[in-house]
This record gives C-alpha cells, structure tokens and sequence, in this order.
C-alpha cells in the first residue's frame, strides 16, 4: 500500500481518526491496487542481496577454509590419491634417508617416495654411499643379492664410462655429476596389512654439467613400482620394477646452461616426500 493509504497501529486510516471494519470478502472497497511503495522496493533489493550474497558465500566455503577456524574443509570422499594429508611422514633418519614411517597406506607411499629418490641418487654410483643406501632401503635378507646386482649396474667401469664418469663414479674435474628423481606422485596398487606395492611416477634429471660435456643433464619421466614389507617397525623394499611414462609435452624453453644447471643443484636440496 502507499504511505498514503496507511493504517497506524491502531487501525486509522489516513490519520482521519476514521476507522473501516473489514468483512469477509471485502476489498478495501474495490480491486486493491499494486503495492509500489518505496519501502517494499527497498525490501525487496536488500533480500536480493541477502540470497545473492548466500550463495557466494555458500560456492566459497566448498573451496576455500573459513576464516574464523582457519582449517580447510573436509575433502573425504574427493580426495586425490597424493592429496596432502599434513600427517609427519616419518619420525627419524638412517643417514641422508628418512625412516621410520606409520603401518598404513601413507606410511608405505611416503616410504616408497623417498626409496625412489635414494635409489635414484648419484650417490647410487659409488660404492660405500650405495651399499648403505640398500641397507637402509631394502629388507633384510634381500640386500645380499640386490647389492651385487646393483653393483653390476652402478659400478660396472664400461657403464660409467659411457655416462662420463671416472671409475670410482666421481665426475671429471671441473664437472658436475647429477643424478636426482623428483616424485610426481604416488599410488597404492595393493596394500595388505604388513604388505604393500606402491608406484611413484616422477622425473628424472640425470647427465654431467659442465664445459665440453658428452652427456648434457636431460630430463626423462619413469613410473617405479616398489613392493614393501613391514619389516622390524618400518616399510622395506624386498622388489622393485621400473617402466618408461608416463611422459607430458615438452614446453618451449630454453635450456639453461651448464653452470647454472650444476648451481641449482648445489642451491637446491632434495625434499622429504609424504602425503
């Protein structure tokens, strides 16, 4: 109704101190005219922005965490397979390789990430850091055979020669060798109580910098397979198998020169991976 047609409280109208009694099937003396009131308009924009502001707020919360509690929302039920979960991967260290990871799927995904990139060290190539490098990793029991099988793969002189290394798997003077994995991801294949197969797909920067280099560092994409096993209150290797990909395109860049490709590896320290 307009302002001018309105009842006070105590059912004037007008203001004329004049009151009308309203019957049943009584129009207010006719066909009620459209309520176009300037408050009513007001009303209506501001439920307008109440129910626009709702459902902006409501589209937020699904992605992004509340600023009052500050913890992100639930992801149960659409989580990734290598979603963070913010859990401690491992509670110690046998050397430069974490140990000491939780009797779960975590646990054994974290373990298989960080064995990927030990094995995929250049420490691999010589002899002590590579035989404490198996201990650590694989089970007891299995060291024995797979230390001289790796000893045939990283030590063997024709091997190292090909790459550009000196026999005792040093680089050349002036030269810097680098051999690092770096995780993409991980994924539980089967996991059984005290048994666990777990892949890790990563990249793979491998070559010697330097001037006059015959084996420039390249990048090359693998997916590895470790099987684990609970093994004396930590996850251990007992087989591992390798497979090329998967691999992404190639972006247009330039290729960074020798010093500053064996720089970056001496600035930038591995990370400890974990879900």
């Amino acid at each position: 109704m307009s302002p001018g047609n309105e009842q006070d409280s105590f059912g004037n109208v007008d203001g004329s101190g004049q009151t009308r009694t309203h019957l049943p099937g009584d129009n207010w003396g006719g066909a009620r005219r459209p309520v176009r009131s300037s408050r009513s308009l007001i009303t209506v924009l501001g439920v307008v922005v109440l129910l626009v502001a709702a459902i902006v707020f409501a589209n937020r919360g699904e992605t992004e965490p509340t600023e009052t509690s500050g913890r992100r929302p639930s992801t149960a039920g659409r989580t990734s397979p290598t979603s963070a979960t913010g859990v401690r991967p491992v509670t110690g260290k046998n050397g430069a390789i974490p140990t000491g990871y939780t009797h779960d799927e975590q646990g054994a995904q974290s373990a298989a990430a960080n064995y990927a990139v030990a094995l995929g060290s250049a420490e691999m190539f010589t002899t002590a850091t590579r035989t404490e490098i198996v201990a650590t990793v694989y089970a007891p029991g299995a060291p024995g055979s797979r230390q001289n099988e790796l000893a045939r793969a990283y030590g063997n002189k024709d091997i190292l020669t090909s790459i550009g290394l000196q026999q005792d798997g040093s680089a050349p003077q002036g030269m810097t060798f680098i051999s690092r994995v770096i995780p993409a991801g991980s994924k539980v294949e089967s996991y059984n109580g005290d048994l666990a197969t777990v892949a890790v797909w990563h990249s793979t920067l491998f070559g010697i910098a330097g001037e006059g280099s015959r084996n420039p560092v390249s990048e090359a994409w693998y997916t590895e397979t470790f099987e684990l096993r609970w093994t004396d209150g930590d996850w251990k290797v007992t087989k591992s198998t390798q497979k090329d990909g998967p691999v992404p395109v190639g972006r247009d860049q330039m290729a960074s020169s020798a010093k500053d490709m064996a720089d970056a590896v001496g600035q930038f320290g591995n990370f400890t991976y974990a879900r």
